[in-house]
Parts: C-alpha cells; sequence; structure tokens
C-alpha cells in the first residue's frame, strides 16, 4: 500500500542502471549548480528587499526640511549629508541596486538553463529512479 505523499514505485518502473563516472560528475555540477542558485536567490530577495527600503527612504527624504541634515549610513558608519546629497545618494545606491538585481537574474536564468539540460539527461537514463526535483 502506497500513501499519496509518497508513491512506491511500481517494479516495472524500477531500474538497476550503473551509474558511470560520468553519470555521477552529471549528478555532482547539478548538485553544485542548485547550491549556487539557491544562493543566489538569497541574494536576490535581499537586494530586493533593500531596494524596497531605498524607495521607502526616497519618499521619507521628501518629507524632510530642506535645512536639516539627514545622517545617511554608508557601510558601519553614519555620516551627515545634505538632503540634496542624501537624496543623490538614494538614487545612486538605487541604481547600483537595480544593476545587481538584473546580474543575479541573469545568474539564475543561465544557471536554471543549464541545470535542465542535466535534469533531462540525468531523467532519460534514471528515469524515476532519481529525483533531482526541489522539496
Amino acid at each position: 500500500m502506497s500513501s499519496g505523499k509518497f508513491p512506491l514505485l511500481q517494479r516495472e518502473e524500477e531500474r538497476d542502471v550503473e551509474v558511470t563516472w560520468e553519470d555521477q560528475q552529471r549528478i555532482n555540477q547539478f548538485s553544485r549548480l542548485n547550491t549556487r542558485q539557491e544562493n543566489l536567490e538569497d541574494e536576490y530577495k535581499a537586494q530586493k528587499t533593500e531596494k524596497e527600503y531605498l524607495d521607502d527612504l526616497a519618499t521619507e527624504l521628501e518629507l524632510v526640511d530642506e535645512e536639516e541634515p539627514i545622517p545617511y549610513k554608508i557601510g558601519d558608519s553614519f555620516f551627515m549629508l545634505s538632503l540634496e546629497q542624501a537624496q543623490a545618494r538614494v538614487e545612486k545606491d538605487k541604481a547600483e541596486i537595480d544593476l545587481r538585481v538584473d546580474e543575479l537574474d541573469s545568474q539564475i536564468s543561465g544557471i536554471t538553463s543549464e541545470m535542465n539540460e542535466l535534469k533531462r539527461a540525468l531523467y532519460a537514463k534514471f528515469g524515476q529512479a532519481i529525483n533531482l526535483e526541489k522539496s
């Protein structure tokens, strides 16, 4: 009896396929790419969150008195900037994040494409005997 969550392989679906050195290299490459993709996706989410913070900051800066110096965090330190300097810095930081997000998106797409090629090759040989899907 099999449960709905973890279906057991039927006898005719089971395969005894020898894993060659090349197959193991493909599996290892897939694993490395999967780890790299997860790391890039985490960074992508962090950059998107940072962009949202900068958008909120830009909105808040519109409400600030022009005479009042603005504490702006650069690295681990805060610097007092004029409103104009702070707004320019926010726009510069947003542009840098946009570039990084585009770069990350491109890298993730490339990795996904390469992983799909490896999946096709591995599933063609091993069928249901291998699971390359994320849980």
